[in-house]
């Protein structure tokens, strides 16, 4: 009888709250990698990182389609390695990061595709010019950090690609690749 009247209980306080929405998360800057892969003249592949990166998540695991994401990353912040080529992609022929400082990402859909993957589809707004790009994503997983136990995360993986040309990013197309692929993985932290 005790179990019976817990059991309903339980079920009217659901019914009084209603389902679990959203919860806020931050992207930590520590445990986040937005990188990327282009070609060069055919012959190797330059990867590269950006080292700035902010953002905010309203996860939902039990219905991640209602869920949002939104990223900023600093254009300054790019980091292929070598700094004569980085100091390169500052400039207009590239990043311009005089005039645009930032490129940002908000998501505007998603579509799950099974237990643990999403297409996130999301406005990339890139030297001032807005396009969709979508974006295979993992849902890792989520739980107590295991050396912090107050801090509950939640990890994701995706990887999608772009052309740098519809952006406006034209210079040494197609030599140095149009085709642009985005390897991202983050950590965030329930706020």
């Amino acid at each position: 009888m005790r179990k019976q009247t817990a059991l309903t209980l339980g079920l009217m306080l659901a019914a009084i709250t209603g389902p679990a929405a959203a919860e806020s998360f931050t992207i930590d800057a520590t445990h986040a990698h937005a990188g990327f892969r282009v070609t060069h003249f055919g012959f190797s592949n330059t990867l590269g990182q950006f080292r700035e990166i902010a953002g905010t998540l309203e996860f939902d695991e039990a219905k991640p389609e209602a869920s949002t994401v939104s990223v900023t990353i600093k254009t300054a912040s790019v980091d292929t390695a070598l700094e004569a080529r980085d100091e390169h992609l500052r400039k207009a022929d590239f990043f311009n990061v005089d005039a645009f400082p930032e490129m940002t990402f908000t998501s505007t859909a998603i579509d799950v595709t099974g237990d643990k993957t999403a297409k996130i589809t999301g406005d990339l707004t890139l030297l001032g010019v807005t396009k969709p790009v979508v974006l295979d994503t993992v849902f890792n997983q989520a739980g107590p950090h295991p050396m912090e136990k107050t801090r509950y995360v939640a990890g994701f993986s995706a990887r999608g690609s772009l052309k740098r040309s519809d952006f406006g990013m034209v210079y040494a197309a197609p030599a140095i690749g149009d085709e642009i692929e985005l390897i991202i993985d983050v950590e965030a932290v329930r706020n």
